[in-house]
């Protein structure tokens, strides 16, 4: 289950530039260019001990998001098809590219259908009526349903609980038609995923979509091992995690024999800490979303890993528009922990907002030098919003220097990476009016 964009991507440092900048809308009449869109991807290398990677296999695939313990391991015992139902041609073109890598890269016996008999049906609804069942979603996947006309009738009737399952035969995944093309994109990646196997989320692993941070937007390195350790012929429906367990060293022995065994070093979350994420993340007063982050920062550091960076990302975020010196300090500590930590998605996001104080600040080389040296992580990420949010901070700085010939062409080529990551309405215009504000006139 994906959160909603608009709790977790970047929002930017409006609240630090001239006020009448800010409110500046772009005319909706404004020629936009194409819209870009990202090829095959190529995700970089696994870096885990097997030992790792066998404890969060177990905890992805024998729990739920909401923390209820799952009995049995269940995935599709034959080959998987997947079926659209009412999706816009571009999404068409990302279930082909997804499948391809699910055969080539997890080994999945999949391949899109569009007729017959189908076993993952992907439904785009209108978003207000997926949105009256799960508000905090932005897309969600369901088993024994393969409509939205079967998934309310089981839901009465209570055959929609994943607990109950002995054996994946139909799954529906579900995803709003008002979201940006990336946004039903990265639903597509993680909610198939989860339709295959895993259906837990867990908020240390910072190389997997199957963490509710959502910096991760393609299915990663990590998270098709973890796909292609579920159809491992080792494995089947029905086995407990302890009889899985057993079998899971020489599973990875075989599919990873660089993972070694080392030591685990990443303790668990337990639901306290996931709950004060839970609640800096969701509604509610921005005043106490802070301080849940604050206290989530705090009690993070008893983990050797991220999750405090998170939490200080969240609470600078949710700092912007009522203490910029605090949301700064924030920002530099989560930038410092993920630069140690050597992971580029997260660090480009904090980049945007490190590029716009620096923009705000009247330091545009700052805010150059800072946007070059992301967004290549940005575009491997396949991240159009954030690559597309350095580009058009990027060109607001050059523009500043006077460059405007180098600032136009980057600007173009970033508005068309803005339709695919904000859509074409008025969502792009607000984000394009707010890093036109930024910059000191």
């Amino acid at each position: 289950m994906i959160r909603p964009a608009a709790l977790l991507v970047s929002t930017l440092l409006a609240a630090c530039a001239p006020a009448p900048e800010t409110t500046r809308a772009v005319p909706m009449h404004l020629a936009l260019p194409a819209m870009q869109t990202f090829g095959p991807s190529a995700p970089g290398p696994l870096r885990r001990s097997n030992a790792t990677i066998a404890r969060d296999f177990l905890d992805l695939h024998f729990a739920l998001e909401s923390g209820r313990t799952l009995p049995r391991l269940t995935r599709f015992e034959g080959p998987v098809t997947l079926r659209l139902v009412g999706a816009p041609p571009h999404l068409a073109g990302e279930a082909d590219l997804l499948t391809r890598r699910l055969r080539d890269e997890a080994d999945v016996d999949i391949r899109l259908d569009t007729a017959g008999d189908r076993t993952i049906t992907v439904q785009i609804l209108p978003g207000h009526v997926v949105r009256r069942i799960v508000p905090t979603a932005a897309c969600f996947v369901a088993p024994r349903a393969s409509s939205w006309a079967e998934y309310e009738a089981g839901r009465r009737a209570g055959t929609t609980d994943w607990a109950a399952l002995a054996e994946r035969r139909h799954v529906v995944v579900f995803i709003p038609s008002d979201l940006p093309p990336q946004e039903q994109r990265d639903c597509l990646h993680e909610e198939v995923a989860q339709a295959l196997g895993p259906l837990n989320d867990l908020w240390h692993l910072a190389d997997s979509v199957f963490n509710d941070d959502n910096f991760h937007a393609v299915l990663t390195s990590f998270d098709m091992l973890v796909l292609r350790m579920t159809y491992a012929p080792e494995l089947r429906s029905g086995m407990s995690r302890e009889v899985a367990a057993a079998a899971l060293p020489r599973i990875l022995a075989r599919l990873n024999p660089r993972g070694g065994s080392v030591d685990l070093t990443n303790p668990a979350t337990d639901t306290r800490w996931s709950a004060l994420m839970a609640a800096a993340l969701g509604p509610g007063q921005a005043r106490v979303r802070r301080e849940r982050a604050v206290r989530a920062a705090e009690e993070a550091r008893r983990f050797p890993d991220t999750r405090r960076a998170f939490a200080l990302y969240v609470y600078g975020r949710l700092s912007l528009s009522v203490d910029g010196s605090a949301a700064l300090a924030a920002f530099l500590q989560a930038g410092e922990i993920y630069a140690r930590a050597d992971l580029p998605v997260q660090s480009a996001h904090v980049a945007v907002q490190m590029a716009a104080f620096a923009l705000s600040a009247g330091r545009p080389r700052t805010a150059i030098a800072i946007a070059r040296q992301h967004r290549p992580a940005a575009d491997a990420a396949q991240n159009a919003s954030v690559l597309a949010s350095l580009g058009l901070i990027e060109a607001e700085a050059l523009k500043l220097l006077g460059r405007t010939a180098e600032a136009e062409a980057l600007r173009v080529d970033s508005l068309g990476w803005a339709r695919y990551g904000f859509g074409s309405g008025t969502a792009l215009a607000a984000r394009v009016a707010e890093i036109r504000g930024l910059a000191p006139r």
